[in-house]
């Protein structure tokens, strides 16, 4: 590795910025240009006034992201260049050393980079959300969930953090095998305890009741072969008028919940559908594949900062006048997510490819019209532009655009 970077570092983020922020503008500006008419193909299920309802709910989000792209950049130049590390490292190094000062400088900074997330979240959840009509979460619930996350991301990512840590100083130059093996032992171990433990403490589940659904839903269930330990009813609506269902956990932790807000929108037999087209993605083992492509990226990126971690260019580049495994391991968290972003239309591509998959599974262990006709419903309750910039949409968007989707399922 060379002993110095060229100035390429701070060009390459300001790049990655800039790209972002020009994709934002596009969406905007080509969401604005078809707000006044609904597309052919939805000219008769969605009506003017949901359309642009749609429309004017993406422009203020796209608008709002520019917003947190800004504050992201300020954060992460304060940091870096403008001495933010250096000044933590001071305070850290003068009063700790080995683990105790890097668990303190890794979680000062994420401290840090949350404050100054919370006024753009709270803006989002009781201006934003609340203007049209998506909030119903109370001052006291936002306080609540802030508390239990701090508190969860103590109990569980402090001692990970301090495993990481003491791995790196202590497993020679190949410690990122050893902090990977750990690092998937640790998701795997959330993935079970997750729908068991954590996920009650922010939401009720109750087991769906008997009736026509739970009727459907269990020949469904049969016919995919799938066994699932429990269906449940989450209390979505407490915090948003949103829908959505989804599987969570394995083995004998595996459970579908459905929430609340979905149920009351949707008819049995779209309810039917849209549980077939997420079993359609346990059926081609979409979940599994992910898992093994995270989980390949992070050794190769693992990799890759053990040989970062030995370089002081890496650290000069950045403005940053210490190194170490700690100050390694921040600076890498800041800036690999920026610098890696024009790749991600090649992940955009395979989610969106097995969102296809799933919908022709669907289409087949039910019916491709009552899923074609829950879309369409959830696209308009949650206020989903039908007309997302292409670009955009490629670098941005997991699942495929609503006229692609329907399109397919009208000739499935």
């Amino acid at each position: 590795m060379p002993e110095a970077f060229p100035a390429w570092m701070l060009l390459s983020l300001l790049a990655a910025m800039g790209l972002r922020l020009w994709l934002s503008l596009r969406q905007e500006n080509h969401v604005r240009r078809h707000r006044d008419a609904v597309p052919p193909a939805f000219a008769e299920r969605i009506s003017l006034a949901a359309h642009q309802k749609a429309a004017d709910y993406t422009i203020v989000r796209t608008r709002f992201g520019r917003a947190a792209l800004a504050v992201e950049l300020l954060v992460l130049l304060g940091l870096t260049y403008g001495g933010g590390l250096n000044v933590l490292h001071d305070f850290w190094s003068a009063h700790f050393d080995g683990l105790a000062y890097g668990i303190g400088l890794i979680a000062s900074v994420a401290v840090l980079t949350s404050l100054a997330d919370l006024p753009l979240d709270l803006y989002r959840q009781f201006r934003l959300e609340a203007r049209f009509g998506f909030n119903r979460m109370t001052p006291a619930i936002y306080v609540s969930d802030l508390l239990k996350q701090a508190l969860l991301a103590a109990l569980l990512g402090l001692p990970l953090l301090a495993a990481v840590l003491w791995l790196m100083q202590t497993m020679g130059s190949y410690w990122w095998f050893h902090v990977w093996l750990v690092w998937i032992g640790f998701n795997l171990l959330i993935l079970f305890a997750y729908p068991l433990w954590i996920a009650p403490l922010f939401n009720r589940f109750t087991p769906l009741p008997e009736g026509e659904l739970k009727r459907r839903i269990a020949a469904l269930l049969e016919r995919c072969r799938f066994g699932a330990r429990e269906i449940f009813v989450m209390d979505g609506s407490r915090r948003s008028s949103h829908g959505n269902a989804y599987f969570t956990g394995f083995g004998k932790a595996r459970r579908i919940v459905f929430f609340d807000t979905l149920l009351e929108r949707l008819s049995p037999p779209q309810v039917e559908a849209v549980l077939a087209h997420e079993l359609g993605h346990f059926h081609h083992r979409h979940i599994s594949k992910r898992m093994i492509l995270v989980f390949s990226l992070s050794l190769l990126f693992l990799a890759l900062l053990g040989q970062l971690i030995e370089t002081p260019g890496f650290y000069r580049s950045l403005g940053v006048e210490h190194g170490g495994t700690a100050m390694g391991l921040v600076l890498f968290a800041l800036v690999m997510p920026i610098l890696t972003f024009p790749l991600t239309p090649i992940f955009s591509h395979l989610s969106r490819r097995h969102e296809f998959e799933a919908d022709a599974y669907a289409a087949r262990m039910a019916s491709a019209g009552e899923l074609s006709a829950a879309l369409v419903k959830l696209y308009e309750d949650n206020a989903a532009t039908l007309t997302p910039d292409p670009l955009h949409s490629l670098f941005h968007d997991s699942h495929p655009p609503a006229s692609q989707r329907i399109a397919r399922l009208q000739t499935t």
